[in-house]
């Protein structure tokens, strides 16, 4: 469904007077995925990884500073980061964001049935009457009322916001989503609601879902595949129960360490434990970016950039040592 070849985006870092370009912020370094139809891929990673940079780039929110986007739209592949305003106009209906905040992706001056119905009116040849129709069907599929629809966004509580966004993003029938942290803002109970939901559209409609998250237990809920993002590049991709219980790569483990759990004891907390911040995605180290906080790094890893590699199956990772280390999760 989607294949992503060497992206990147760099945003230009400038100084003086006159704005001189003295660097470059490397939010996407060099990231290849690929996401099956009706598949659902998990990216994870800290907040300043690139994970949600990435994610716009797949929906050419923002444009990238080179590599390929391709997607197969109507059985030919289009190369979304370098195909012309009118192709990309043909192709917006088949592929749809969830944003993070459900109050400020939505306009507080227009009710819900201009906000579901906006990409109808523009994307498609529906008269008013249709419209209206389409946008009363999607409040059903998402748990909303019909007589929703003349309601202002600040009516709802976040859940419902978050489910008029999820109608929003249905309304063109797309074939992928990318959601971006579509439940962090919520509270957990209505967390689980909002993924519930998203997971059974997905099965309903052979959705191929890129779900963008720092939580590792929500990943887990909805992801068949999980890719880990640090510091702009993938270091890690595996099925998701594979991820999880066999990490390969240290950061990998580090993260799941750090996932709360109500059944671990004080005794138990023998982990992998990730030292330091984020370093500064303008000026990254030498070598494998994550050596400065990583306990098992060695002097190839200060000096040599690893490359993704397959460990097993579907399992690759970019490590030098992903052979020799044994990662100590929390028992």
């Amino acid at each position: 469904m989607l294949e992503l070849e060497n992206i990147k985006k760099y945003f230009p870092v400038e100084r003086g007077f006159f704005r001189k370009v003295v660097g470059h912020v490397k939010a996407v370094d060099d990231v290849s995925l690929t996401i099956h139809e009706g598949e659902a891929l998990g990216l994870v990673g800290e907040s300043g990884s690139g994970k949600t940079t990435l994610g716009r780039c797949v929906v050419r929110a923002i444009d990238v500073t080179e590599g390929a986007i391709h997607f197969n739209h109507n059985h030919t592949k289009v190369d979304l980061a370098t195909t012309d305003s009118e192709t990309l106009m043909s192709v917006r209906p088949s592929i749809s964001m969830i944003f993070q905040d459900p109050f400020s992706s939505l306009d507080p001056r227009w009710t819900v049935l201009d906000i579901v119905g906006e990409p109808l009116r523009r994307m498609t040849s529906l008269s008013s009457a249709e419209i209206e129709e389409k946008v009363r069907n999607l409040m059903s599929v998402v748990g909303l009322e019909a007589e929703h629809l003349k309601r202002y966004p600040h009516a709802f509580s976040g859940g419902q916001r978050q489910r008029i966004g999820v109608a929003r993003a249905l309304a063109t029938d797309p074939i992928m989503i990318v959601a971006d942290e579509a439940v962090s803002a919520l509270d957990v109970s209505i967390q689980a609601q909002i993924l519930n939901l998203i997971k059974d559209l997905q099965a309903e409609r052979n959705l191929a879902l890129l779900f963008i998250s720092h939580d590792l237990s929500v990943v887990e809920h909805v992801s068949d595949r999980v890719a880990v993002m640090y510091l702009g590049k993938v270091v890690e991709i595996a099925e998701t129960s594979d991820l999880f219980f066999n990490p390969k790569h240290p950061y990998t483990a580090s993260l799941l360490a750090a996932v709360p759990s109500i059944k671990r004891k004080r005794g138990d907390r023998k982990r992998t434990v990730v030292r330091g911040e984020i370093p500064d995605p303008a000026n990254p180290p030498t070598g494998c970016h994550f050596h400065p906080r990583c306990q098992y790094a060695q002097d190839i890893c200060l000096q040599s950039e690893p490359q993704l590699r397959q460990i097993s199956g579907n399992h690759v990772v970019s490590c030098h040592l992903a052979d020799e280390i044994e990662l100590q999760l929390v028992s």
